[in-house]
């Protein structure tokens, strides 16, 4: 009998513990959000020129770069990649426009900026910001 009470009474302590644990160290419980807290954002709309207001000119950006190379699906739906001798681009687009000059299977030449550091669902090659589509 004494052996089924000490792991009863071991669990009852941990339990007691670990709900105390959070008023002894003196951690104040985290407060809710009231509705003056939550801020509205505005939703992105899709631009016609290029990033951060650029001009979709068909002429290189400044500090960007050009890549050839014939599309190609990614893993994921709606993802699309252009390889080259610098690696796996995949192709972020501002413009609809120009991501239906750039279909799976066409042969293209773009104009963009590599951002290397951009968050995707993609999970495939760096990301690369287009700004202009033309057939090679």
């Amino acid at each position: 009998m004494v052996t089924r009470a000490v792991p009863a009474l071991l669990f009852l302590l941990l339990a007691a513990g670990c709900a105390n644990n959070a008023t002894d160290s003196g951690a104040a419980p985290a407060p809710t959000p009231s509705a003056s807290d939550v801020v509205d954002l505005p939703l992105p709309t899709a631009k016609t020129s290029g990033p951060a207001g650029e001009p979709s000119s068909g002429r290189p950006v400044a500090g960007g770069q050009t890549i050839t190379g014939t599309v190609t699906a990614g893993v994921e739906p709606g993802c699309l990649l252009l390889a080259d001798a610098s690696g796996s681009h995949l192709l972020i687009f501002d413009d609809p426009a120009m991501r239906a000059d750039a279909a799976v299977g066409n042969t293209v030449k773009i104009n963009g900026r590599s951002q290397p550091g951009m968050m995707t669902t993609c999970q495939q090659g760096v990301p690369f910001i287009v700004v202009s589509v033309e057939k090679a």
